[in-house]
């Protein structure tokens, strides 16, 4: 009995192993315990992450390059911009497919939040990626195998559209916002409200308005009409009101500020605050280097206060490093506010797109003659926001301070120009990515410093090399876009059209 027991075992083996291979291969490949979808909320918050991802935390490289603060200590960093190629954002950008797609199997339309927000994902990233290296490719990207090899869109088509998703963002948020859609959820920023969305929209499309000033002549672009639009039509095209409605990432005890007890040790004095910052604050006797930084050392035995302007020094980046570190030790130069910036995890909120920069904007292009209204107004608005962000409130200390030599407002020329421009700089400080040295790189305000110590020949770079796999995988095209815009030459101090 024992061998027919096992040929019967045997056989129905056999069969069983006969009847599963009869199964299609995809179905046999696919892991039961793997999700194939998610819902447009989670893709949504991932996409919502790269967007400070893109941005560029505070105290990291970015704020270098913007020249607010320097490395003393070559182990950790230097100063240089020794810029190579850049990453570009088409992974996030087909998330955000996904997130449209995964929105319309739930909703049965393309008319949904989602699909909204999208476009002005769109145009963010987009304009992110332009910016950076010139032209890349656009309409041909995205398509998967359809298109493995995308051609380059010109840098002022890439500015075209950037523009119309916009404007198409903000149509379908007030159509949203009019029949109360309440569908969005996983919102990270500004708790799934579709009105401070709408003001996001419309407050980076001044951004991308005032990046295009040197191309304020193109009819394509129309960039005058567009502003003054804006402006003209708040109910149209809302734009924020006041700090509450910021894009800003706020960090907490999971996800910790770059600066915190836990890293106290590593960087406290192995980085200063940098000459080109710190000497706008002192001309101006602009209380906020108070808050932001610590006297020089050698100041207070040399008999100043920690009241005092004079006390606050900072190193030129362009400096020999050796040299800055060993003036930094020996407590010549004003390092980071230990007390602001080490006291607890949680740190300052960084705004990704702010309200103060928006009221620089506005008063710049006013000053340009964009657009009618009072460009001083805009202009104290914007000095008040950031000096009542770092604490400082006190209506007196702030006349007193608006009302100064080198802040009282020149009007509507270039030396007025000259002082919003600077003060846009000063409060960029630690947040809103790079756009302190896009704007300097735009209009060559403030100075930046260079020396030894930046690198590049004492030159300030003006863009990124495009990234290896294109050179590779998109060679023709990439060659193509190189030899239209640079005469061949991709380098970090090639002009692309931007700012031509």
């Amino acid at each position: 009995m024992k061998p027919f027991i096992y040929k019967s075992f045997v056989l129905v083996a056999v069969l069983l192993t006969l009847t599963a291979c009869e199964k299609p291969f995809d179905e046999l490949e696919t892991d039961p315990n793997r999700a194939t979808s998610a819902t447009a909320a989670l893709v949504f918050r991932g996409v919502l992450n790269d967007v400070y991802g893109v941005t560029g935390s505070p105290w990291s490289a970015e704020q270098r390059w913007n020249q607010f603060y320097a490395s003393n200590y070559n182990y950790y960093a230097t100063n240089e911009y020794s810029w190579t190629t850049t990453g570009l954002n088409f992974f996030t950008l087909k998330n955000v497919l996904k997130m449209e797609e995964e929105a319309k199997k739930q909703t049965g339309t393309d008319a949904n939040v989602y699909a909204a927000l999208g476009k002005f994902f769109r145009a963010y990233f987009f304009e992110n990626m332009t910016k950076r290296v010139g032209d890349i490719p656009m309409t041909e990207a995205l398509k998967g195998l359809e298109s493995t090899k995308p051609k380059y869109d010109s840098q002022k088509a890439v500015y075209v559209q950037v523009l119309k998703w916009l404007d198409d963002a903000n149509a379908d948020l007030a159509a949203l916002i009019a029949k109360n859609d309440r569908a969005l959820a996983g919102d990270i920023y500004l708790g799934n409200d579709l009105k401070k969305w709408q003001k996001v929209v419309n407050t980076f499309k001044l951004r991308v308005l005032v990046s295009l000033s040197k191309k304020e002549g193109d009819t394509d672009l129309n960039i005058k009409t567009r502003f003054a639009e804006v402006l003209a039509n708040p109910t149209k095209f809302p734009v924020m009101e006041s700090m509450s409605d910021n894009l800003q990432y706020i960090h907490n005890t999971f996800n910790k500020y770059p600066r915190n007890p836990s890293n106290f040790g590593f960087n406290a004095t192995r980085e200063n605050m940098a000459k080109t910052y710190v000497d706008l604050l002192v001309e101006r006797e602009d209380p906020r280097v108070f808050v932001v930084a610590e006297p020089a050392e050698a100041k207070l035995k040399a008999g100043l206060k920690a009241t005092d302007y004079g006390a606050y020094v900072g190193a030129s980046s362009g400096e020999d490093l050796a040299d800055m570190s060993t003036k930094a030790l020996a407590g010549e130069y004003s390092f980071q506010s230990r007390k602001r910036y080490y006291s607890n995890d949680v740190g300052e909120s960084v705004f990704i797109i702010g309200y103060p920069e928006l009221m620089f904007t506005i008063a710049e292009g006013i000053n340009r003659g964009w657009a009618p209204g009072s460009a001083e107004d805009f202009y104290r608005k914007g000095i008040t926001a950031s000096m009542n962000f770092y604490g400082i409130t006190d209506a007196a200390a702030l006349d007193k301070y608006l009302t100064g030599p080198k802040v009282k407002y020149a009007g509507n020329t270039a030396a007025g120009l000259e002082q919003i421009l600077t003060q846009k700089y000063i409060a960029f400080f630690q947040n809103s990515g790079l756009e302190a040295w896009y704007n300097n790189r735009r209009t060559g305000i403030p100075t930046f410093l260079t020396g030894v110590g930046t690198g590049n020949s004492g030159r300030i770079p003006k863009r990124w090399l495009y990234p290896n796999t294109e050179r590779v995988n998109n060679s023709d095209n990439y060659k193509a876009a190189v030899q239209s815009q640079f005469s061949g030459s991709d380098t970090v101090n090639e002009t692309m059209w931007l700012i031509k």
